[in-house]
């Protein structure tokens, strides 16, 4: 860092020092500028082909990684279009920085009517503080290195959007860098805790999980957000108890670990609802209150620890400035008891297809001309048995309460929009997953999400990504077709998506039975590009807990 820099420079060089090497974008007339100066140093600059599939990419990056994502679009037409992106990134507590470029500064002087303007020239700065945690025009160079940093700051702390405008006329203005700056090294860091609350904090929790006959754990998404895997993960051995996740979580403790018991929710397995009821004690790590998925509490008064939004709550006592990460270190260092109990895995499947069992790649198919999507996710389960080496993004919709029973080995393995849900997620997160960790990604995507952002997929060439799609083909929106009159409303246009595969330079396939689509994955499995699987299935089908979530829904 220079004492004095231009803008861009400035701003090009801050994400660098913040671990910044992918920048997602789309290059537009009123950022054009700062879309150069970024891609001049050692970022390497993204594209696609629609603003919202930038901002899903950036969010999946980030939620991958554990890093800082970044997405840089032009104001307006652009900026606009990254709403709902960013809505489901701020929902679901995941860091993004959005830069836009701006109308120049004498336009935002004499208020000059600019393309791109929607009401008013500061509109877009007004949207995007509904959806950050931090937004800010760089209009003053006295103060525009403080401001990027500040606001770069706030949104790792509090692990949500953040948003940045940079007129056009201003990216190649000089601007002075405080020594402060100039002397910091990365600003990616975490507010620190109360060393005495947490010691406070951990000791009671000590002594309640001592006393409890069968405690659980349930591991929320605070522990992707707050960078907890490895002291969550250990206090959960330590502790011995079985582990859960709420829908939202999936994915935040490894699904072939000996504990862990399932996603826990309201329309979970009887059984493991009644081992929740049966608990004396609950340990909730992180875990948000949310209407989609929401996980019942132990029959016998409140007997849950909770720490969330840094805050632990231990019975009557409430420790503030408690982050979940200092939490279970401190608990770390107390003395635990180890619990023993027989675990069981539980999902919603129904039983496997007897086929399964002794099935081998032979070129013959059997059964009917469309495939159940409880029998898809048995053939998924089956192939990912031993592979650690694919994670799993699913989709909105069906896909969604599909991907509460895919069982998929190892460490940040499963991805999806658990309670902002978002259709059109599935397809560029996944992209930008794959960028950001170099894991192939296994898509669970219906063919209604699929026409939102799908042909995205055509990046994949140029990014050097692969990924496999699973392409649920029911025929339109299917999983409100239980619950609509008018079913008309839910149709859309048959696409070849296969042909279109093929066309985008992929491996397009077309499967009608539970034994091809095993073959066509482990054909997938070999190919040096991506692949859409195409799998047909019933108009009227949908996964086991959707219509568990579907009949309780009926009934109230």
């Amino acid at each position: 860092m220079q004492s004095t820099m231009a803008l861009g420079e400035f701003l090009a060089k801050y994400l660098e020092r913040a671990g910044v090497s992918q920048i997602f974008g789309i290059p537009g007339d009123l950022v054009l500028r700062l879309f150069d100066r970024l891609g001049e140093r050692h970022q390497k600059m993204i594209t696609f082909s629609h603003e919202p599939a930038v901002g899903f990419a950036a969010d999946g990056y980030a939620r991958a990684t554990g890093s800082l994502g970044v997405a840089c679009v032009t104001y307006g037409a652009g900026g606009h279009n990254m709403v709902n992106s960013v809505a489901g990134s701020y929902a679901e507590h995941v860091p993004i920085l959005v830069v836009s470029g701006g109308p120049g500064e004498q336009e935002y002087k004499h208020g000059t009517l600019i393309h791109h303007q929607a009401r008013a020239i500061e509109s877009q700065l007004r949207i995007y503080r509904e959806v950050t945690v931090a937004a800010e025009t760089i209009d003053d160079l006295r103060t525009a290195a403080e401001k990027i940093d500040e606001v770069v700051r706030t949104l790792w702390r509090e692990q949500r959007p953040g948003y940045l405008e940079i007129h056009r006329d201003m990216v190649d203005v000089k601007i002075k860098v405080p020594a402060s700056l100039r002397k910091a090294g990365s600003p990616l860091e975490m507010e620190r805790s109360n060393a005495a609350k947490v010691k406070e904090a951990a000791r009671e929790t000590a002594v309640r999980l001592n006393k409890a006959k069968k405690p659980l754990v349930f591991v929320g998404i605070e522990t992707f957000r707050f960078k907890a895997q490895k002291e969550v993960l250990a206090l959960c051995e330590r502790i011995g108890a079985p582990v859960m996740t709420p829908i939202l979580a999936k994915g935040a403790v490894p699904m072939d670990h000996p504990l862990y018991m399932g996603v826990i929710g309201t329309h979970s397995p009887k059984a493991a609802r009644k081992r929740v009821g049966d608990a004396d004690l609950v340990l909730e790590l992180g875990c948000l209150p949310t209407d989609l998925g929401s996980f019942p509490r132990p029959r016998s008064g409140d007997r849950s620890i909770r720490a969330l939004d840094k805050r632990v709550e231990v019975s009557l006592h409430s420790y503030s400035d408690v982050s979940l990460r200092a939490f279970a270190r401190g608990l770390l260092d107390e003395k635990l008891k180890r619990h023993k109990e027989a675990i069981t895995y539980y999902d919603n499947l129904p039983p496997a297809p007897k086929w399964l069992a002794n099935w081998k790649v032979d070129g013959r198919s059997t059964g009917t001309a469309t495939v159940k999507v409880g029998e898809a996710l048995h053939v998924l389960n089956h192939f990912l048995e031993g592979r650690r080496d694919f994670v799993v993004v699913a989709e909105a919709g069906d896909m969604l309460f599909a991907g509460a029973d895919v069982r998929v080995g190892g460490n940040a393995a499963y991805f999806a929009q658990g309670f902002y849900a978002s259709m059109g997620f599935g397809v560029p997160g996944a992209m930008g997953i794959e960028i950001g960790t170099g894991k192939r990604p296994i898509v669970l995507c219906g063919d209604g999400a699929f026409q939102m952002t799908g042909p995205e997929i055509a990046h994949a060439p140029k990014h050097g990504i692969r990924p496999i799609i699973l392409l649920m083909n029911n025929g339109g929106w299917g999983i409100f077709r239980p619950v609509v009159k008018r079913q008309a409303i839910l149709e859309i246009p048959p696409w070849p998506y296969a042909e279109l595969a093929q066309l985008w330079g992929g491996e397009g396939m077309r499967v009608t039975t539970g034994p091809d689509l095993l073959a066509a994955l482990e054909k997938a499995e070999k190919s040096d590009r991506f692949c859409l699987i195409e799998v047909m299935i019933g108009r009227t089908d949908l996964s086991p807990l959707s219509r568990k979530y579907i009949r309780a829904s009926s009934r109230s």
